[in-house]
């Protein structure tokens, strides 16, 4: 019986071990251009974000009324945190968008203009629906923002051939979701989307790619980081109570980690770190305001 349990936890083992070294295989880039990989990846993403497209609209926009196509300007709403969600969802739209087609082995050229305009399209296609609802409409301010995300991402393909400079983000739970649940959120994932007091977006800078000759960890970064608190409401909203907001913008200095610069072999490892390196890892930061000047924070998610 006792070597029974040792052969089946060898057997268990290399199980594991072959299962890993086929992920590792499988995951890895294709030197040249794999057809079969590019048309599942083409045919995943259009099958994907036209369901995604379809749900959004029967979920969110068939409940409020239709007009004719109008522009708004809500740049001054939030104080501009919906404007960094588009920034941030572009860049990775288009980080993602060009590291499937890297996966397949397509040529840097065609991972730029197809793959990483992918988030464009798709926020730009979200955009339209939005100047078809009377509830929103076409927002140029989004446009903008949806361009400097990709932009971020493109130009420092073209200008370094690698992302020196990461947008991330990070989420603490605030006080103000209880006080308007309907608005800001009702539960983790919804406030997590909504309520921007407890939103950060960082950029991310890796020292090591700047400093190259230095002495310093290839994975270390310096983020700075912007964030609200005290907003129950935006800027040209109505509402009947009277919610008493402190409104305030914050900057944070913090350090971070850039998990894509962490070395394995393991093509799995990489792959989670690359999932993962799109959030702020926690650390101590400083935080920068103009009514209560510097507050130093032990660790801010």
């Amino acid at each position: 019986m006792k070597r029974f349990f040792i052969h089946l936890i060898i057997g268990f083992a290399g199980l594991i071990s072959f299962s890993q070294s086929q992920l590792d295989l499988f995951l890895k880039p294709s030197d040249t251009l794999n057809k079969s990989r590019r048309n599942a990846v083409v045919i995943s993403e259009a099958v994907l974000g036209g369901f995604t497209l379809i749900g959004l609209n029967q979920l969110w926009y068939k409940d409020y009324p239709q007009s004719k196509f109008h522009t708004l300007n809500d740049n001054d709403e939030w104080y501009q945190m919906d404007k960094m969600g588009h920034v941030f969802s572009a860049y990775q739209l288009s980080r993602v968008g060009a590291n499937v087609l890297n996966w397949s082995g397509v040529r840097k050229k065609d991972q730029l203009l197809y793959g990483a305009t992918l988030g464009y399209t798709f926020l730009t296609v979200v955009e339209i629906f939005d100047g078809y609802s009377e509830e929103w409409g076409f927002s140029w301010g989004d446009i903008i923002a949806n361009t400097a995300g990709t932009g971020l991402y493109v130009g420092q393909e073209l200008l370094w051939n690698e992302q020196r400079i990461t947008l991330k983000f990070s989420f603490h739970q605030t006080k103000y979701a209880l006080q308007r649940p309907d608005k800001l959120g009702d539960g983790y994932l919804e406030e997590l989307l909504k309520d921007y007091n407890g939103q950060t977006y960082w950029l991310s800078v890796n020292l090591h790619s700047f400093f190259k000759n230095a002495r310093l960890p290839k994975w270390l970064n310096v983020a700075v980081g912007y964030g609200v608190d005290g907003l129950l409401t935006g800027k040209t909203e109505n509402i009947d109570q009277n919610f008493e907001q402190n409104r305030r913008r914050q900057w944070y200095l913090s350090l971070d980690i850039d998990l894509t610069k962490i070395q394995t072999n393991s093509r799995v490892l990489r792959t989670i770190f690359d999932v993962f390196n799109a959030i702020k890892v926690p650390f101590p930061a400083m935080e920068f305001t103009e009514k209560n000047g510097i507050k130093l924070h032990g660790v801010w998610f």
